[in-house]
Parts: structure tokens; sequence; C-alpha cells
């Protein structure tokens, strides 16, 4: 099957004192970061997946940025398509209050938890579990970094059972204040695919800030 008919677990996430945004997701199909998650510095984001359209993540951004909630920009984003009974979409607004919608042809198990500054979803799961483990990892997570706080709802949704079949891609996405990511990651085909994020997740992790500096003020840069 693979993420174009679901099979997918995913999270957007907050965090409070910075402001950043950012998604983390894994699928049984290639490179799932191209498709499910959407994200906008000081805007908010968008995840669109199960017969997943990446249509509905700018689409979505754009309604965020016009000043739609998170629940006024997925009503918006279902009634714009004729095709939402198969759609599975999460949103997260500025102020990181959350919402989403799953279609009736979202096959089971599905999964969803909304947290403080967290939502988290899945679909074609081991179990009804997962997303309510992600997200309880990454309010546990609170003194850490987000994207740190991310992976580790991944690894936690991949723990309670994760889905039915083994994932093969996986992406790590923040953005800070800045028109680019702050991290931006993706293993598109793998055996393990989530703790080869995680280890790349640690090798950047030292040098997010240092890339950042580089576009921002290049004479002060570190050489990295």
């Amino acid at each position: 099957m693979g993420e174009g008919t679901g099979m997918t677990f995913s999270l957007l996430g907050r965090c409070a004192w910075t402001r950043q945004f950012g998604a983390a997701v894994t699928t049984s199909s290639i490179a799932v970061g191209t498709r499910v998650p959407f994200l906008a510095a000081g805007i908010g984001g968008v995840l669109t997946q199960h017969r997943t359209d990446p249509r509905l993540g700018p689409r979505g951004l754009d309604l965020l940025r016009s000043g739609c909630t998170a629940a006024e920009t997925v009503a918006a984003l279902v009634a714009s398509t004729p095709d939402h009974r198969w759609r599975q979409i999460a949103v997260m607004d500025a102020q990181g209050r959350t919402a989403h919608f799953d279609g009736e042809r979202v096959k089971p198990s599905r999964s969803v938890s909304h947290g403080q500054d967290v939502v988290a979803l899945g679909n074609i799961l081991a179990n009804e579990r997962v997303a309510v483990a992600m997200a309880e990892a990454f309010l546990a997570a609170a003194d850490q970094p987000l994207a740190e706080r991310l992976v580790r709802a991944l690894e936690a949704g991949e723990a309670a059972g994760g889905e039915h079949g083994e994932v093969t891609s996986a992406s790590l996405t923040v953005v800070d204040r800045e028109c680019f990511p702050y991290v931006d990651l993706r293993i598109d085909k793998a055996v393990g695919p989530i703790p080869a994020l995680r280890a790349l997740w640690e090798e950047y992790a030292p040098l997010a800030d240092g890339f950042v500096q580089r576009a921002i003020a290049p004479e002060d840069a570190p050489i990295i």
C-alpha cells in the first residue's frame, strides 16, 4: 500500500518560547517529506495524508495567512476538495490551536490526539494508541528543542505499534523566523527510517544555528 493510501503517522508541534513550528512524519512509501508536511514561519502548519493531496498544504497555509483559525482552515480545505472522503488533514495556527479531519474512506486503525501546541494523527495503524503516545512524548519533552521533541514523538509512535507494516521514509521540518526552514531533514528510502532520522538530526543539531548565521550575518558565521 504505502502513503498514497495511508499507513502514515505524523504530528505538528509548536514551541511556545521560540515560536518555532515543526512537523515530523513517517510512512511505508518513498519520500514522504515531499508530500505531507507544509509549514510557514510565524503562520503555522498543515499535514495532508492518506490518499494524499499535496495541493491542500499550500492552500491551507494561504488560509492561515489570511487570518483563518486552524478550525476554519480545516473546514475550508474540506469544502474545497470533492475528494475529502479520502483525506486526513491536520492544521495548527499561529496561536498553537489545532484541528483535524478524517474522511470516511480513511482506513483504520485511525488515531488522533490534540494537546497544548501539538496534534498527532495517523491511519492504517497497528492500534488507536499511536497518536496518543506521540502527543504524550512531545509534551513530556517540553524542556527540549522543538526538533528533538518531534523526533521523540515519532519514536514513541513506532514504539506504540506504528503502522500495519514497515515504514521506509521519514522527515523532520522546523521553521523559525526566516523564509527557509531551520531544519529540513529527510530519509527518503531506508530500512529503519526513524533511527536514521534520529542520527541525522543529532549530526545536524549543532550546525543548525550556524547555517542560519551564514545567511543573515556571513561575516560572523562559523566555518562548518
